[in-house]
């Protein structure tokens, strides 16, 4: 394939990365009054890469020699990261403002980890997988520290960096020794490879390099046990930039987790299973555990996240497209429940500060109504309560565990959900039930507000109305990936 022609399957790339330089100097000459420009400048950008996405056509198609792809699957996954990265531009603005942090560069650091993020869901290769991995990463790491006065944010910044550069460090050498003993770092080729051989029984070698490959995917979705970054990052962090790395890059770091155990490592499913397995069980335990003796409410939610990223893990295990389908299903669901949770974080300001603590959520039915009843929908919904959205995700991955004969691991998950519902409903019990206290300020603008309004009526059970067509999107995802 020539070069125009690879360069037409990657348009919404080259228009995020094109939209970037341009925003870029846009802000450079005009500072940081341009944020709000900039940021439906940017919201622009990600609307158009969401037509191109889905105007690219479904067919499995590859360039640049095979380091780039294009198929259902990430059509499917980019929209996702696409909608979560636009929403999280839109939302931040008013946090920013008033935090007085409101510099121009936000929107175009969104945009260039959200363009990491399509490489990485587009990835073919080991080494462009690598490329699209470390672009995403350091624009998070400058984000992570985006809030440069406070040691919070700083601190935040600089443990993701160093945490984040010896995982890479881990992803980068196990590379390096599945490209030794196989000889190839192609997707494909290295299916073919792994398959002849597993006739007569895979070698150590790129196993070993697997274990590393394993090791820093799992840190990228915060899996247990290389999650250690993810409350610290959580908290530290503005909260704008939390509800971002909750979101759009878990699901880019999941989708590429699939592809590379389904596409490159097939061969290998019993051998990597039993790790998946492993890291699934102890997510879910830790987020289910953890989360009950926290008192700060970003901490609660990035346990949560570990806790929600063990569920998705268990379809990971299945290793067939029921449990592909099971894991998209549960990560579209997840993104609208994280987007509202941390916007109803971000409305809790008194006397112009931001106010972490749960206590200080006492009595919010009755100072906030609205507020609290979308909050109170949103914990239901990521609790798993039958007839909202979060209950059909955890069923969907469930069912094809069990399919996939994994009996242990589905009880182990159900009773994870059952132990992690105690704090989603201590929340909705301080709410409702304690002494009210002081009402929060006012928050955001209208955009804001419907997009939180939007948030808990597509978790609320009006999900009945969109999960069959979301489950029929996801299932030609998985055959795409699968096939």
């Amino acid at each position: 394939m020539n070069l125009a022609a690879s360069l037409s399957i990657a348009a919404p790339e080259l228009l995020l990365a094109i939209g970037a330089l341009a925003l870029l100097m846009l802000g450079v000459f005009n500072g940081d009054k341009a944020l709000k420009p900039l940021t439906w400048a940017s919201v622009a950008l990600f609307a158009a890469a969401i037509v191109m996405v889905l105007g690219g056509g479904a067919e499995r198609v590859t360039a640049f020699n095979g380091l780039f792809v294009v198929d259902s699957f990430a059509v499917f996954l980019k929209v996702v990261v696409l909608v979560g990265a636009a929403t999280a531009a839109v939302v931040a603005v008013p946090y920013l403002e008033a935090a007085g942090i409101g510099r121009f560069e936000y929107p175009i650091l969104l945009l260039l980890a959200t363009l990491g993020m399509l490489m990485m869901l587009s990835a073919n290769d080991l080494l462009s997988l690598y490329l699209g991995l470390e672009l995403q990463s350091l624009a998070l790491y400058v984000l992570a520290a985006y809030q440069r006065d406070s040691q919070r944010s700083t601190e935040a910044g600089l443990k993701y960096f160093v945490l984040g550069a010896l995982s890479s460090g881990l992803l980068l050498y196990g590379v390096s020794l599945v490209y030794g003993f196989t000889g190839t770092t192609n997707f494909e080729g290295l299916s073919q490879v792994l398959t002849a051989a597993a006739g007569e029984g895979l070698s150590v070698g790129p196993l070993f390099g697997l274990v590393f490959i394993l090791a820093g995917l799992a840190f990228k979705v915060s899996a247990v046990p290389f999650h250690m970054w993810t409350p610290d990052v959580y908290e530290g962090s503005p909260t704008p930039v939390t509800a971002f790395f909750a979101t759009a890059p878990k699901v880019a770091a999941m989708g590429l987790f699939l592809r590379v155990m389904l596409e490159a490592f097939p061969a290998a499913i019993d051998q990597w299973r039993q790790v998946i397995i492993f890291i699934a069980i102890l997510s879910m335990a830790l987020g289910a555990v953890a989360a009950i003796v926290q008192t700060n409410i970003k901490r609660l939610l990035a346990y949560s996240s570990i806790g929600h990223v063990g569920y998705a893990l268990v379809g990971l295990a299945a290793g067939s497209e029921a449990g592909v389908r099971g894991v998209l299903v549960y990560m579209a669901i997840y993104v609208a429940m994280t987007i509202g949770s941390f916007l109803c974080v971000l409305a809790m300001r008194r006397d112009g500060q931001q106010v972490e603590s749960i206590d200080e959520l006492a009595g919010l039915a009755q100072t906030q109504p609205k507020l609290a009843l979308c909050f109170a929908t949103l914990m239901f919904s990521l609790a798993g309560i039958p007839m909202l959205a979060g209950f059909f995700g955890k069923l969907y991955i469930f069912m094809a565990a069990i399919e996939a004969q994994l009996y242990a691991l589905s009880i182990i998950g159900v009773l994870a959900s059952v132990v992690s519902a105690y704090y989603y409903l201590r929340v909705v019990k301080i709410m409702y039930f304690d002494e009210p206290k002081g009402a929060f300020e006012p928050y955001g603008n209208v955009t804001t507000n419907a997009v939180l309004g939007a948030s808990a009526i597509l978790c609320s059970p009006v999900s009945f109305a969109y999960i069959a067509p979301l489950l029929a999107a996801a299932g030609v995802a998985a055959k795409a990936l699968i096939g």
